[in-house]
């Protein structure tokens, strides 16, 4: 294979954003957009070649670039490997981007700072790409740093609203809790095998997966413990429950910022971390419980969140939580192949539903309380409601076994199947909180479509008055994406959770066969396969009954049960316990520490004391500056008369 065709398709989008960052003001706003339109398209159309190569051909890529860092006996090298795991990352990250780019060229077509916005786009997509073809946990680290710091950039782009820097700063923090214990996992990594190489790690993990440790007098397995401590860092960077807080208000960027990060790219980079790192988990069952019961839990608690919201991007964001935690529970019952068939899956359709939500937003100039839309919006931008209508089923599951469904039916079935197949207590449970997400999902998915585009809300009248399709730059980008959300899911089934299965992934995923739940879910009773199915079309009919129907029922249910609501709506209150644990405390020790001692006792007493001293001497001295001769030859008198004393006493 080429080395050509690797590396063109992860540095292309390097070198747009170079052009555009730098030279944008030069070349203008329209050689910016086609630059890194341009390259990211182009990397694209390499991402799928070398995926017809690596799945159909069976030629991998595993060579190293340049030697980064030795150390003694520590070495790490930039490198680019690029497996089936690899290979599915490089479509989903290059497709996606390549049509948000395309759809920023619409959205974005009034903003003052084109170029700057292309060129952070682009960035994030070669951060992402150096991330998923790494072939050492060091250089995953540089990638899963450096897509941190282009998200940063995207949501803090409208850097004059005071919303957008405080959102900006909260997913820069929280996500450096999560790092600083994926950090101390690669510490781990290398002090237990020696090496942070996948290859050498992978080797080794059997022989170690019953080492243990000794830390302040305890014993800790010692596998299990660097499981856990990259689990975290997955947990920030994937919005997990407990380091979740960030991504609703991450949606104060531009509309194409939340479709790219937040459906496709950097939520999902924990996901593939852990898929990545399966040769590491198996061996920890401890670790990978931890994962399934994160994950499920996350999975309920932001599908009930997502309930109660009325911001249209807020509720995309609080599902994409959700459908993280899928992930994540199928990654801890061992079904990585279930796992990145969801995630493939749902980069199509939540990138769908966030341009789309984008193209709502775009066409009311702005609004985005779905309690001022309605009244038959829908009947003005008819291409939009139908694309968000593709997303809305192929997020909420919709389908018939064995005849055709939506892409979310067959992968997030094929999670719920596995969950029911592992057969064990842990299993159920997950599958438990799935099936109730399932019908949150769908529930939630209808109340948003019938409240944008249907139901007559407060104001409502007066926000679509002068609604107006999107131009065909935000529409066109909504169509591969929509094809995707519909055929997906058929299409890819027998590579993910068919009988191609093992042929398909080879050596990128690693299950042990006491693990391998997806081999007995074809022997699972019919009931834990429809009910999925029926759980999903009753919340659609209750969303219908509550906002078409009945409309007057959700506010009597809201009095009804006001305390759990209130709960619920406040996103049971995790923001105001880290602001009274963490942040308060923090910020009151920061004004202390500035007041008290930076300005009370460092100023007075050092380098600015020491300046006051000597301005306040000076001063003093320049009294004596008169400017009359009189008052000098006095000065000169008494100094030879106090001279002439001290040498006759002396």
């Amino acid at each position: 294979m080429s080395v050509s065709l690797d590396l063109a398709a992860v540095f292309l989008p390097l070198l747009g954003a170079f052009v555009a960052g730098f030279f944008g003001r030069v070349i203008g706003d329209r050689a910016a957009q086609l630059v890194t339109c341009g390259g990211v398209l182009a990397s694209a159309v390499f991402s799928l070649l070398l995926f017809q190569q690596v799945v159909g051909q069976g030629l991998g890529v595993d060579h190293t670039l340049v030697d980064w860092i030795t150390s003694g006996t520590f070495v790490s090298h930039w490198a680019i490997k690029i497996d089936t795991l690899t290979a599915v990352m490089l479509l989903v990250v290059t497709g996606v981007s390549s049509m948000v780019h395309i759809y920023s060229v619409g959205y974005m077509s009034h903003d003052k700072s084109i170029p700057r916005f292309m060129a952070y786009l682009s960035l994030f997509t070669f951060f992402m790409l150096m991330l998923v073809v790494s072939d050492n946990l060091l250089q995953l680290f540089f990638g899963w740093e450096g897509v941190g710091l282009a998200s940063y950039l995207l949501i803090n782009f409208w850097y004059e609203k005071d919303s957008a820097n405080n959102a900006a700063i909260k997913a820069f923090i929280v996500n450096r809790v999560g790092d600083f214990g994926f950090a101390l996992g690669i510490f781990g990594v290398y002090t237990l095998f020696g090496s942070i190489q996948f290859s050498d790690i992978f080797a080794k993990a059997p022989e170690l997966a019953s080492t243990q440790w000794i830390f302040l007098g305890s014993v800790f397995p010692a596998l299990t413990t660097v499981c856990l401590l990259l689990f975290i860092g997955a947990m920030g960077k994937s919005a997990q429950l407990g380091l979740h807080t960030w991504l609703p208000d991450a949606m104060e960027g531009p509309t194409p910022v939340s479709a790219l990060i937040h459906a496709a790219t950097m939520v999902t980079a924990g996901v593939f971390m852990i898929c990545r790192l399966s040769p590491l988990f198996e061996y920890s069952p401890t670790a990978l419980a931890v994962v399934a019961i994160v994950g499920a839990v996350t999975c309920i608690v932001a599908a009930s969140i997502g309930l109660t919201q009325f911001d249209i991007k807020r509720v995309i964001a609080y599902s994409t939580m959700s459908q993280l935690g899928y992930m994540f529970f199928a990654a801890g019952m061992s079904a990585y192949s279930a796992a990145m068939f969801h995630l493939m899956t749902h980069a199509c359709f939540k990138a769908l539903l966030f341009l789309g939500a984008g193209s709502v937003i775009h066409a009311l100039s702005g609004e985005q309380d779905m309690r001022r839309m309605g009244s038959g919006l829908w009947r003005k931008i008819p291409v939009t409601y139908v694309m968000m209508w593709i997303g809305s089923l192929a997020l909420a599951g919709i389908g018939l076994d064995g005849v055709f469904g939506f892409a979310g039916f067959y992968s997030k079935d094929l999670i719920l199947e596995s969950a029911v197949a592992q057969g064990t207590t842990l299993g159920m449970f997950c599958y438990v909180l799935g099936v109730l997400a399932a019908f949150m999902t769908a529930f939630y998915s209808w109340r948003l479509i019938l409240m944008t585009f249907h139901a007559s809300g407060h104001g409502g009248h007066h926000a679509t008055d002068h609604a107006h399709e999107s131009p065909p730059s935000m529409l066109l980008p909504l169509v591969p994406l929509a094809v995707g959300s519909i055929l997906a899911g058929w299409f890819a089934f027998y590579w993910f959770g068919g009988a191609g299965r093992a042929d398909f992934w080879k050596d990128a995923l690693f299950v042990l066969p006491a693990h391998d739940t997806l081999a007995r879910v074809a022997d699972l009773e019919e009931f834990y396969k429809q009910l999925p199915l029926l759980v999903a079309l009753s919340g659609i009919a209750l969303a219908y009954v509550f906002y078409i129907g009945r409309p007057a029922w959700p506010a009597k249910l809201v009095h009804a049960i006001r305390p759990l609501h209130r709960l619920v709506y406040r996103k049971y209150y995790v923001d105001q316990i880290y602001w009274r644990l963490f942040a308060r405390p923090a910020y009151r020790l920061g004004k202390i520490l500035w007041l008290g001692g930076d300005e009370r006792i460092i100023d007075r007493y050092g380098p600015d004391g020491i300046a006051a001293a000597c301005r306040h001497l000076a001063h003093r001295l320049s009294l004596c500056e008169t400017g009359f001769i009189p008052t000098y030859a006095l000065a000169m008198v008494i100094g030879v008369t106090g001279f002439v004393a001290w040498f006759w006493v002396g």
